[in-house]
């Protein structure tokens, strides 16, 4: 019984090994046969018919992905701030003030 399995085992290992060399290599197979010289693939953002700040921001990304990146950091808070702000504005306007609430939690 055990040689029995110790086949099975070692068909299974072989038909892992075999499907995981296959995949490791399929790349390999595909670039091999497109045939000639393989450009490097290059991804920007389309800026035509775009606003004024849209279209900054599209070039930006095009130009420099690390400004880009450097400016949507910084952006992400401020604009947070800005919208929470007119919120709680709105918010006071319509009678409801979050900040002199009392808690129903002790």
């Amino acid at each position: 019984m055990r040689k029995h399995f110790k086949k099975i085992y070692r068909r299974m290992a072989s038909l892992v090994i075999s499907g995981t060399s296959l995949i490791l290599l399929l790349p390999a197979l595909a670039m091999a046969a497109g045939g000639g010289k393989i450009d490097i693939m290059v991804i920007v953002a389309d800026t035509r018919g775009l606003p004024a700040f849209e279209a900054w921001w599209a070039n930006l990304y095009n130009e420099s992905h690390l400004y880009f990146t450097i400016v949507t950091v910084v952006m992400i808070p401020i604009i947070g701030v800005v919208f929470g702000t007119i919120a709680d504005f709105f918010m006071k306007f319509l009678g409801l003030d979050l900040e002199h609430r009392e808690l129903a939690e002790h």
